[in-house]
């Protein structure tokens, strides 16, 4: 297949957004320089150049450069190759870090991740051709104010597409993970994906699974929180790509709710909307505890004589959710919370009727604010009503810590010393003792301990 735009496209005097001005840019304006007077050409390259060109302040600014990594590491003593083999090196000086990398063409992929070697060169057009897309494939040069665009990557920029360099099969062949990372762009970007790289996309879906849990788990998240969750998953499923790495979620789609208070549509469609509902950029277990907070609900669909239900859903749910976070990956820390999430979410149609004890250890469990958040977005995703959301937001400005989290009245060693053997009991009577003092029965030690006496023989 011929590639578009073998000759390359300059732009003079491109005006961008300052990406000198962060320490990031400052670094990286610093290294060019000493690229350049050491006679060496030094662009920034890549996704940097597409944001800068979109006008948008750029989070990583890499350099792409004719020196060889030997030559980086004699210029910059604190750069060290985490590819070197590959011809990138890493610069972190002072808490911050840059990306410098020599040109190079790719040769023949085996594993579906990695290139088997690489050549290094020095015109920038070969290493252009080796990358993924077009939009992510341009240069722009600090010193001449120019950009080299040597696949028309401007054009679809313009034209608001994500389209692979030359040969779209070739390019997911090479690394599968490029197929979510198409999905990724043009879900964030709110671009479309081009249609013969779309095809190609759907052609390869399956293989996928050959690629890392590692890898996966962190395009689906970045896919989730970047922005455009929606469109992402949906262009994940149009793609194939759902199937294969998320088919509890393709589960969800046509498993019907009572519209009654879901007057929005199926379990997928909730969970979409709840997803765009998020607010700014979501944290990873709030993002993956609202793609799953309703995964049980297909597994236990029944259509009762009154409406449909999903007993037992939440049960499921953190069923399936173990097992999802599991195969991806997920840390132990992140399972937990994303399971609390699930585990927690139907409580709050109950928190009017609590007892203040009750109320209180919901409120007081870790990162509440992302309880809060996804019960904000299941509500305005369904029914609309914020009653419950509002009512616990107001019993939280009225409640001063200390009532939310008092300290111990009393602790083991009191139970020991008044001669309660240990065991399961003394579970029961320090829980019991902390439901009265958060229920405001008892406020000292002397209470706590005549509480005890009056309740539990010894």
């Amino acid at each position: 297949m011929k590639i578009r735009g073998l000759s390359a496209i300059t732009y003079s005097t491109i005006e961008f957004v300052d990406w000198r001005s962060s320490k990031d840019g400052e670094l990286a304006a610093e290294a060019i320089r000493t690229l350049q007077e050491r006679g060496k050409r030094a662009l920034l390259v890549g996704g940097c150049v597409r944001d800068l060109l979109l006008g948008h302040v750029p989070k990583d600014l890499d350099i792409a450069t004719d020196a060889t990594p030997s030559e980086i590491a004699a210029m910059f003593p604190d750069a060290h190759g985490v590819g070197a083999h590959f011809g990138v090196m890493l610069l972190h000086r002072a808490g911050m870090h840059l990306e410098i990398a020599t040109f190079r063409s790719d040769h023949s992929y085996a594993d579906g991740r990695r290139p088997e070697g690489v050549t290094f060169e020095t015109d920038p057009r070969q290493d252009a051709l080796r990358r993924d897309f077009t939009i992510n494939a341009l240069f722009f040069d600090p010193a001449a104010g120019e950009v080299l665009d040597f696949v028309d990557g401007r054009a679809d920029l313009a034209a608001k597409l994500v389209r692979a360099v030359g040969d779209p099969m070739r390019r997911f062949a090479e690394d599968h993970l490029r197929m979510l990372r198409a999905v990724r762009f043009a879900a964030r970007l709110d671009f479309a994906i081009e249609g013969e790289t779309f095809r190609a996309m759907q052609r390869l879906a399956p293989e996928i699974r050959r690629i890392s849990a590692e890898r996966i788990r962190d395009e689906v998240v970045r896919i989730l929180t970047e922005g455009g969750a929606s469109r992402g998953l949906r262009l994940m499923d149009e793609s194939g790509l759902l199937e294969q790495i998320l088919p509890e979620i393709k589960a969800m789609q046509g498993v019907e709710q009572p519209p009654e208070y879901h007057p929005e549509g199926d379990v997928w469609t909730h969970t979409l909307i709840m997803l765009d509902l998020l607010e700014g950029k979501p944290s990873t277990t709030l993002a993956m505890g609202v793609l799953l907070h309703d995964v049980g609900k297909p597994g236990t669909f029944r259509r009762a004589p009154d409406r449909i239900r999903f007993d037992g859903h939440v049960e499921k749910g953190i069923e399936l959710a173990r097992a999802i976070l599991g195969r991806l990956k997920f840390s132990n820390d992140e399972s937990d919370q994303i399971e609390a999430l699930i585990a927690h979410h139907m409580k709050w149609s109950h928190v009017r009727e609590m007892k203040a004890s009750t109320l209180k250890r919901l409120v007081r469990m870790p990162r509440f604010d992302e309880h809060l958040a996804l019960h904000r977005v299941d509500s305005l995703s369904s029914h609309g009503k914020l009653d419950n959301y509002d009512f616990v937001q107001q019993k939280l400005a009225e409640a001063p810590p200390e009532e939310i989290r008092p300290p111990k009245l009393i602790t083991g060693a009191d139970l020991l010393a008044m001669g309660y053997p240990p065991g399961p009991l003394f579970k029961e009577i320090l829980t019991a003792v902390e439901d009265a003092q958060l229920e405001g029965q008892v406020a000292t030690r002397e209470e706590a301990l005549r509480l005890v006496e009056s309740k539990w023989q010894r």
